[in-house]
């Protein structure tokens, strides 16, 4: 199976990588919603996202990701390893899962395996997609063209970090604490509000115009496609360094802190540009959070909220009828009197 394309080789798409380090480092921050133009690359950066990502801990043989270290959120199958005492764990990559557009419910949440009960008569759950992006990253691509019952399904399970089955006799309930990753074309078709909102941070994805930067980008995908173990091996000290960045800020995350003068700035920023709910203050404050800790900051600044502005408001404001401007445009020009 060949390796996705390395984080590090990407040229460009600096808010996408932007935002995807930043969920990673905080997940919290509640997912990355990427909407452009064909063939812009957002699947690659997503899909590279994986080999980037440190190995995590979980009970060896579980097949619901459970985390070692967290035994209330723990499966039965775990439940009933710890109480006899056979409990062990070990280190597998942090899942990025797709969820192929056309997929059925049963495939989501999981189901019972027919072939176990008609063979053997007994009821056994199969785990679906939501058990395998346990502590990890579901990846929606053509996220706007999903069902409205899927979409209704995946927002009570980003809210609540449980994934409920009562089916087919079965009764059963697992922990689904995962990022959701979109990406579309609004092309062909815009994204439902209450889904859209789900999402922390959305990024515009527009084609590069730059002749320079154009010509890179096709060097190193012709690259990559002739010789991949070669590519990958020119790029695997940045992506090691880019690792342990990561890994860095993921420690010191918990010592940021966020002064009132910048929660009042976050605050006033937001009514500003009229952002439906207080969702945008929450991940613009997490968001802003993540990315000082990345940069090995130990406060958040209103920098941060200049930077973090457009990705985590743009998607969130109120439609003004007497401004017909973009929300770029909107949100620019709030930044710019409040901050």
């Amino acid at each position: 199976m060949k390796q996705p394309f390395p984080f590090t080789a990407i040229v460009g798409q600096d808010d996408l990588k932007l935002s995807l380090l930043v969920a990673a480092v905080d997940p919290s921050v509640g997912g990355v919603l990427a909407f452009g133009d064909r063939g812009t690359g957002k699947s690659t950066t997503v899909r590279a996202l994986a080999s980037l990502l440190p190995s995590m801990k979980l009970v060896k043989g579980c097949r619901f990701n459970c985390d070692p270290e967290a035994p209330a959120e723990f499966c039965e199958e775990c439940r009933a390893k710890e109480k006899a005492g056979s409990l062990k764990s070990q280190t597998a990559p942090v899942p990025v899962v797709d969820l192929p557009l056309g997929t059925t419910e049963d495939r989501i949440v999981g189901a019972l395996d027919i072939e176990r009960a008609l063979l053997h008569g007994e009821k056994h759950f199969e785990p679906g997609l939501l058990a395998r992006a346990h502590r990890g990253f579901l990846y929606i691509d053509e996220a706007n063209l999903l069902e409205d019952h899927l979409v209704d399904l995946l927002l009570d399970v980003a809210a609540s970090g449980e994934n409920v089955v009562e089916r087919e006799g079965l009764s059963l309930r697992h922990a689904a604490r995962l990022v959701l990753i979109g990406s579309g074309n609004p092309e062909e078709g815009e994204l439902r509000p209450q889904l859209l909102d789900r999402f922390g941070l959305s990024v515009e994805v527009r084609t590069p115009e730059d002749l320079k930067t154009r010509i890179e980008i096709v060097r190193r995908r012709d690259a990559y496609e002739r010789d991949p173990e070669s590519f990958l091996a020119k790029w695997k000290r940045k992506q090691g360094q880019q690792r342990s960045a990561l890994v860095k800020a993921r420690g010191r995350l918990a010592s940021v802190t966020v002064s009132d003068k910048v929660m009042e700035a976050c605050a006033r920023l937001c009514i500003a540009v009229g952002s439906d709910g207080l969702r945008g203050e929450l991940t613009l404050i997490r968001a802003g959070r993540a990315l000082a800790a990345l940069e090995g900051a130990k406060s958040v600044t209103k920098d941060h909220l200049k930077r973090l502005a457009p990705l985590a408001l743009s998607h969130r404001l109120r439609r003004d009828p007497l401004d017909d401007s973009g929300s770029s445009v909107r949100i620019e020009r709030a930044v710019a009197e409040t901050l």
